[in-house]
């Protein structure tokens, strides 16, 4: 059984960094495709930085220069390092994997792609 375990969000001020990290288990982790996902306040799921078993990482336009989605293979975890949050960066954080499959491209932020999910952790970013 696959489960995914997101850990490290809490609350702080716009400008400081929070690190991110996804525990797997029962997951395939070096062969994987995991990706990081947000839901805002009134907002729909986005995705964040997704990085695919090959080495290729992409991000959101919204978070490219400031956030890094990295992975341990050795922890089977994923990291997604948050530097100069905003507040609008406040939402609750997700990571999730594919069975199988590379990232897809350009179709790597559509959730209803990934087939197992973490519960969430909260981030919050005030001004």
């Amino acid at each position: 059984q696959v489960q995914l375990a997101e850990s490290g969000g809490g609350s702080l001020q716009a400008g400081g960094s929070l690190t991110l990290a996804c525990v797997t288990s029962g997951y395939s982790f070096t062969g994987g495709c995991m990706a990081w996902f947000r839901v805002g306040p009134g907002e729909e799921r986005e995705g964040v930085a997704v990085s695919d078993a090959d080495g290729i990482v992409r991000y959101s336009d919204s978070v490219k220069g400031r956030f890094t989605i990295s992975r341990d293979h050795t922890k089977k975890t994923l990291y997604l390092q948050m530097n100069n949050l905003k507040p609008e960066d406040t939402a609750k954080y997700y990571c999730a994997a594919l069975k199988m499959g590379m990232y897809g491209g350009d179709t790597w932020s559509a959730a209803d792609r990934y087939d197992y999910w973490g519960p969430g952790t909260q981030v919050t970013v005030s001004s």
